[in-house]
């Protein structure tokens, strides 16, 4: 995987309004009604990162997760990042 351009990584972010960039990584926080659903989605989570092989740094206090992303191979972010990012997002703000 090769790693992506600042103007990439930019361009990329516009499409993941809830995460950030910083420190070679792109992080997000999301907060839960409570600790059932916060784990049901870490649960849920896990699972795709299994499937892309995949996995984030990440941590859990009781309702909120706080998630980090980075290629550690790549030393900076990759197209893998940004996929798993998406992954997430529709994982915990499922479209109605």
């Amino acid at each position: 995987m090769s790693k992506l351009s600042e103007n990439d990584i930019e361009k990329r972010l516009l499409h993941l309004p809830d995460w950030d960039y910083y420190d070679n990584a792109i992080h997000a926080e999301f907060e839960f009604d409570n600790f059932k659903d916060c784990f049901s989605a870490m649960s849920r989570i896990a699972f795709e990162c299994e499937a892309l092989n995949h996995h984030p740094n990440w941590s859990n206090v009781y309702n909120v997760l706080t998630i980090s992303i980075t290629t550690h191979d790549a030393n900076g972010l990759t197209n893998k990042d940004f996929k798993l990012a998406e992954a997430i997002d529709t994982i915990v703000e499922p479209e109605e």
